[in-house]
């Protein structure tokens, strides 16, 4: 059963460390309390642990590594390292771009897919061209459609003498968010005023006889349709692992036979997605006995009769999930929405503007999820950032997740009395998370941390970046780093 909270947090076998949910990997217990260090300095020495620049030391990550920790009430820093330095924020970003949308949307905000009809429906039949209308919706998935399908059936809807039109103008059309990622990963899909399944299709293969089975669909829960625009073919080669080519409403992909084993299954991203949309709300709605023609992909807006529609959750439960599963799509239409803009280097400078004016940030961004490698921000902005918004009571607080607090061999410490509610982000060789460090009485504090050394993983081809060579250990000793700092802050500070 495929869940759609299983397709937010997992989404294809074996991928890569952007497209997940980041967590915290290691986090010794507090150290006991100690004195107080002067704002803005590392202390060398913490009363029953090392100090922050023995950690740092001791994790070999080589770049920067900058930190800043405040009480959250006043703002005032108690200890801060490399503070204004200018670092990738990767996933963080998400955080920034919740806040801006808040802002700008409401919390109450909720995007809608519509159904219309051009003409009156006359014995089930609409007298003119059906319409499905996108309102750039990032959370879409194939059981709602189905939904939206059977409401219309029992309504006793059964097709249209015109057209079936289907409308994504709600927000730019872009074949990626970012050029600088492999053509396969789940991560980097399309973004549209009309997406689906995060603009994923579920790629699955399977050896039998000698000869490989092939399938692409569009699974949710209870659904399960076909998808044929896009396709696949195994083929006889090492490498590469995916090839990828389209035309105007077609996909194809190539596999190497060498990476399949004897089965498996993935999801690849879609780069059409308003087509791929039309496709499973025809083969749905063929299935509740509604016949349509092959979708009509339109530039112009069309106007009609309201038939049907679906309305996601609201914004702030729309954030909290993109915060907890980091998915790109839900960051960068939610973003790409709040700022009105066309294209994603515009939004982020609208963006960028905003955390200048609003909370007087130094940083850039160049695009609204942190996975694109031009966006800088510092642990001070962070900081200030989370802050003020808390201090105005529009604070992430109650959105964010609550990633623990683990022992230094990885495992969770349950029921651990210090609660962590952050946002994480992780690239190849750059690894961030910030948030607020709630202890179970005393101080509770905002920090930021950003470890990144850019030039690695610019030096990383762009068809390796997928898993390079040295990155999944990189990693792990940042988010143990992270870990220490943070249960060093509060044995010291909480």
């Amino acid at each position: 059963m495929i869940t759609r909270r299983l397709v937010l947090a997992g989404l294809m076998a074996g991928a890569a460390l952007p497209g997940w949910a980041e967590v915290m990997d290691s986090s010794p217990r507090p150290v006991a309390r100690g004195r107080t260090p002067e704002a803005g300095k590392t202390t060398s020495k913490a009363a029953g642990g090392p100090g922050a620049e023995a950690l740092i030391e001791a994790a070999k990550l080589g770049g920067t590594v900058a930190f800043v920790v405040a009480d959250a009430a006043t703002g005032e820093v108690l200890e801060a390292r490399e503070a204004t330095a200018q670092l990738p924020p990767a996933s963080v970003a998400k955080a920034i771009t919740s806040l801006f949308a808040l802002e700008k949307l409401g919390p109450g905000y909720r995007f809608t897919t519509r159904v219309l009809a051009t003409g009156p429906v006359q014995g089930g039949i609409v007298q003119g061209d059906l319409v499905l209308l996108g309102g750039g919706d990032p959370t879409l998935q194939t059981d709602q459609l189905g939904d939206l399908v059977a409401r219309l059936a029992k309504t006793g809807l059964k097709g249209a003498t015109g057209r079936f039109l289907v409308w994504d103008g709600a927000l730019p059309r872009l074949s990626n968010i970012t050029a600088d990622q492999p053509a396969h990963v789940g991560y980097d899909p399309a973004l549209s005023g009309l997406s689906l399944n995060f603009n994923r299709v579920y790629f699955e293969w399977k050896k039998a006889n000698g000869d490989w089975q092939v399938g692409m669909d569009a699974r949710g829960e209870r659904f399960l349709p076909e998808v044929r625009m896009i396709g696949a073919k195994v083929v006889k080669r090492e490498s590469p692992l995916f090839t990828y080519d389209q035309a105007p409403g077609r996909e194809d992909w190539t596999v190497a036979s060498a990476a399949l084993g004897k089965g498996g299954s993935r999801w690849l991203p879609v780069r059409q997605p308003a087509v791929y949309v039309a496709e499973v709300f025809c083969t749905l709605a063929r299935a509740q006995g509604i016949t349509l023609p092959q979708g009509e992909v339109v530039a112009a807006r069309p106007s009609g009769t309201e038939i049907g529609r679906i309305d996601s959750d609201p914004l702030t439960a729309v954030l909290r999930d993109m915060l907890k599963f980091s998915t790109n799509i839900t960051a960068e239409c939610v973003g790409l929405t709040a700022s009105g803009q066309r294209d994603l280097a515009a939004s982020g400078r609208v963006m960028s503007d905003w955390c200048k004016a609003r909370l007087g940030m130094a940083s850039s961004f160049a695009d609204h999820s942190g996975l694109g490698s031009g966006s800088r921000i510092t642990a001070a902005d962070m900081v200030k950032a989370l802050v003020q918004s808390q201090r105005e009571g529009r604070g992430l607080k109650p959105i964010l997740r609550d990633v623990g607090m683990k022992d230094d061999k990885g495992k969770a410490i349950k029921d651990h009395p210090v609660k962590v509610l952050a946002k994480s982000g992780t690239l190849n060789f750059v690894s961030g998370l910030a948030g607020h460090i709630v202890p179970p009485g005393g101080r509770e504090m905002v920090f930021a941390i950003f470890s990144g050394d850019p030039a690695r993983r610019d030096a990383v081809p762009v068809a390796l970046r997928e898993s390079p060579e040295g990155g999944e250990g990189w990693t792990k000793r940042a988010r143990r780093l992270q870990g220490q700092l943070i249960s060093r802050w509060a044995g010291i500070y909480g």
